[in-house]
């Protein structure tokens, strides 16, 4: 298993940006599919974004949920073992901790899918 860890989260105002960071180590990382969750106090943890390795059959397609579509951006950089969230036009209720996971194979929603986590960065957006 990989070990991850998130970074670049913050307080950002209504219609800024931020870039998140989900770093591995442990291991190689071109095969793990990389999801970003995000969880809010009282709710479940929910799936925003995800990125493919090559244990999926098909590296490098990306997921998104619609209400983040044509705001965030997921990448890789392989030779960096990260992955990148590029969060534009950012809204009150992308306010949340995002949590990176990975797992081996295809993408899954759900969060019980998946074998390492992030310990989370926190994303505040001021209205």
């Amino acid at each position: 298993q990989v070990q991850l860890v998130e970074s670049g989260g913050g307080l950002v105002q209504h219609g800024g940006s931020l870039r998140l960071s989900c770093a591995a180590s442990g291991g190689g990382f071109r095969p793990y599919t990389v999801t970003w969750f995000r969880q809010v106090p009282g709710q479940d943890r929910v799936f925003v974004t995800s990125i493919t390795g090559t244990s999926s059959g098909s590296s490098g397609n990306t997921h998104y949920i619609e209400s983040v579509k044509d705001r965030f951006t997921i990448s890789r950089d392989n030779a960096k073992n990260t992955v990148y969230l590029q969060m534009n036009s950012l809204k009150s209720d992308d306010t949340a901790v995002y949590y990176c996971a990975a797992r081996m194979g295809d993408v899954k929603a759900e969060p019980n899918m998946y074998d390492s986590w992030g310990q989370g960065t926190q994303v505040t957006v001021s209205s």
